[in-house]
């Protein structure tokens, strides 16, 4: 599948090359010189009209272009898509160049403060439709964008005669794929770092949650949509249900720290009871939040259950018994369990939990806040972390 052209050199065809009005990476193209208006998303009118330096150059004689219409999205990807559309047979063969303009959809939630993201213009040579349009530098996942289309034809000169701007669409780019998430997963195992024992895994929370669960739920922990922390093309982030756990240890002491962010009230469970031969394990995210700390999502999903069908089809799968995060084996007849020494941990559970099969008890440390990452942001100029498919 083609996509659009990296820095440098001229873009072959099918293949669209990237222009910036601004702060990014400018490439080599006459539009640069241009200054076109983006099409208004509050109007809906065209962008760009055939204007008066269309007449100075000789040609107000000629036959408009054909305008694009019925704009088709399709093979969406997270950093990619492909574009097509219907247009007039008159005066088609006259069409040597698209201009695509590519925008971030507007948030009314958004910081009004914050800079606005540059518009992406886009140039390629006409080509036969579906055309694939890619880059990481403009395209992020799962982000909801606006597109339209002109078509123009590139003068003597080098100037261009345009046509009138299409209509503009709207749709989304997709989660990031088995492909990207097993990127993360190796970039995660670099840092890993020397495997730990754990006996138990454990979840912080405030006195009142556990009272409501004993009260309103039988007595059972209940999954729920995990939030929007880590990276931003995570498929499992506002989709994956599950319960949160955790089971880093302390080096010096071989147990839990005393110490949670997220409440003074510890439920443990002895670490066979949700992680065992009859459970598989799959590699769910790995960020920062612009600190030292290295966070790794794990999921612990019973075998054949909904959320290991959820699973199966977006995440890549670890071997239980030999991988560089959480291990489970068996040894003298004894299951015996590791966590990475260098990671912090998150462990989702995808099945309810009986608080009757651990015990719920104050813990003696502080309850550190500032480390909870609940709906946290990662870092995306981390080179650690980070792959080059949006963040």
């Amino acid at each position: 599948m083609r996509g659009l052209a990296g820095a440098g050199g001229g873009a072959p065809a099918g293949q669209c090359r990237a222009l910036s009005d601004g702060k990014g990476p400018r490439r080599s193209c006459h539009l640069q010189r241009e200054q076109r208006q983006p099409p208004s998303q509050n109007t809906r009118r065209p962008l760009c009209a055939r204007g008066n330096k269309s007449q100075d150059s000789g040609i107000a004689e000629m036959e408009e272009l054909p305008v694009p219409h019925n704009i088709k999205i399709s093979n969406i990807t997270c950093d990619s898509f492909k574009i097509s559309w219907d247009m007039d047979s008159k005066s088609k063969d006259r069409i040597t160049h698209y201009f695509i303009d590519l925008n971030k959809k507007e948030n009314k939630n958004s910081n009004k403060f914050k800079h606005k993201d540059v518009p992406t213009k886009l140039v390629a040579k006409a080509v036969p439709l579906p055309m694939t349009v890619r880059g990481h530098w403009f395209l992020s996942p799962r982000t909801e964008y606006t597109v339209a289309v002109q078509t123009a034809s590139k003068q003597v000169d080098g100037d261009y005669v345009v046509s009138e701007w299409s209509e503009i669409i709207e749709f989304c780019t997709a989660d990031y794929s088995k492909v990207h998430l097993t990127q993360l997963l190796e970039k995660a195992e670099v840092i890993a770092g020397r495997m730990l024992k754990l006996s138990v895994f454990y979840r912080n929370q405030h006195k009142e949650y556990f009272d409501y669960i004993r009260e309103h739920h039988g007595n059972a922990m209940q999954p729920s949509v995990k939030d929007n922390s880590g990276s931003h093309g995570s498929p499992i982030s506002g989709k994956l249900e599950g319960i949160f756990f955790s089971c880093n240890t302390e080096f010096n002491t071989g147990k839990p720290p005393q110490d949670s962010p997220y409440g003074r009230y510890r439920y443990e469970i002895a670490a066979e009871k949700l992680f065992n031969p009859n459970t598989n394990l799959y590699f769910g995210d790995f960020y920062c939040m612009y600190t030292a700390y290295h966070y790794v999502i794990l999921v612990i999903a019973p075998v054949g259950s909904p959320g290991d069908e959820f699973c199966k089809q977006r995440l890549p799968q670890l071997n239980i018994k030999d991988n560089k995060f959480l291990t489970c084996d068996e040894e003298d007849g004894v299951m015996v369990y590791h966590h990475a020494q260098d990671v912090i941990l998150e462990v989702i559970y995808t099945d309810p939990v009986d608080l009757s099969l651990g015990t719920v008890a104050e813990i003696t440390g502080h309850q550190l806040m500032s480390l909870s990452t609940a709906n946290a942001k990662k870092d995306p100029s981390c080179k650690t972390c980070n792959i080059s498919v949006g963040r």
